[in-house]
C-alpha cells in the first residue's frame, strides 16, 4: 500500500451561510472583462465576444474577515469585486439551459491583481499566472445556497476605507452565468467544488497596506478584508 512522502496539506474550503458545513474547493476559474464599462476602462472594445478565462490555485482563497498580505513584486495592487458561482455538480459540454442545475450557490468575491505584472504580461504576450494566481488572491465571503428560480440581479459594490470604488448591477454582465458555465465546460471538465469568478465592473483601483475593504451583492452576501 502506497503512502505519502509527507502529510498532505488541508483542503481549501469556504464557509456556507447558515450551516457549519464547508464547501471544499476543487478549482478556481475566472472570467475576464465581463462588464462593458470595465472593458472600456481597460482600453478594450466592449463588443460581445467569446469570454476568456484564467485561473487561480484553490489555496488562494481568503475568508471574509481575514487579513490579506500585500503581495511581493508589485507596486500596483488592485481590487476587483465579483459575483462568484460555486458548483455542486460538474460535467462536460453542459448546455446553457441546464447549467444552473450545476450551481450549489453564490458568493461575493474579490479577484486581487498585481496590475503592473498583468500589463507587462499582456504587452509581451505572456500568461497572466503571476499577476492573478498568487497567494491570497481570491477573497470570498460565505456561499449562499442557490434557490430554484433565483433571479441573478442586484447591486454589486465595493468600498475602500468607506469610500465607494465600484458599483453596478450583476444583471449588467455581458456573459450571464449559464453561458459562462456552458462555455467553460467546453474547455474543462467541471467538477463539484469549482468556483467561478464572473468578472468585475468598472472602478478597479490600487490598494495600500492598511486599507479596509468592504463589498457585497444584494441578496447574496458581503465580505470584509484588510490589506496588511
Amino acid at each position: 500500500m502506497s503512502s505519502f512522502a509527507f502529510p498532505p496539506g488541508p483542503t481549501p474550503s469556504v464557509a456556507i451561510a447558515g450551516t457549519e458545513q464547508r464547501f471544499p474547493v476543487h478549482r478556481i476559474y475566472c472570467v475576464g472583462r465581463n462588464y462593458a464599462d470595465h472593458v472600456r476602462e481597460m482600453g478594450g472594445d466592449p463588443q460581445r465576444q467569446a469570454p476568456f478565462f484564467f485561473s487561480k490555485p484553490p489555496d488562494a482563497v481568503v475568508a471574509s474577515g481575514a487579513a490579506v498580505p500585500y503581495p511581493p513584486r508589485t507596486e500596483n495592487f488592485h481590487h476587483e469585486i465579483e459575483l462568484v458561482v460555486a458548483l455542486g455538480r460538474g460535467g462536460r459540454d453542459i448546455p446553457s439551459e441546464r447549467a444552473l442545475e450545476r450551481v450549489f450557490g453564490y458568493a461575493v468575491g474579490i479577484d486581487f491583481t498585481r496590475r503592473d505584472l498583468q500589463f507587462a504580461a499582456r504587452a509581451s504576450g505572456q500568461p497572466w499566472d503571476t499577476s492573478k494566481g498568487f497567494d491570497h488572491s481570491a477573497a470570498i465571503g460565505a456561499i449562499k445556497p442557490a434557490t430554484a428560480g433565483q433571479a441573478l440581479s442586484g447591486r454589486i459594490w465595493l468600498t475602500v476605507n468607506g469610500v465607494m470604488r465600484q458599483q453596478a448591477d450583476i444583471a449588467e454582465m455581458v456573459w450571464k452565468v449559464p453561458e459562462i458555465i456552458a462555455e467553460l465546460s467546453t474547455l474543462f471538465e467541471l467538477a463539484a467544488g469549482d468556483l467561478v469568478y464572473t468578472g468585475t465592473p468598472a472602478g478597479i483601483g490600487p490598494l495600500q497596506r492598511g486599507d479596509r475593504l468592504a463589498g457585497g451583492i444584494d441578496g447574496i452576501g458581503t465580505l470584509e478584508n484588510t490589506i496588511v
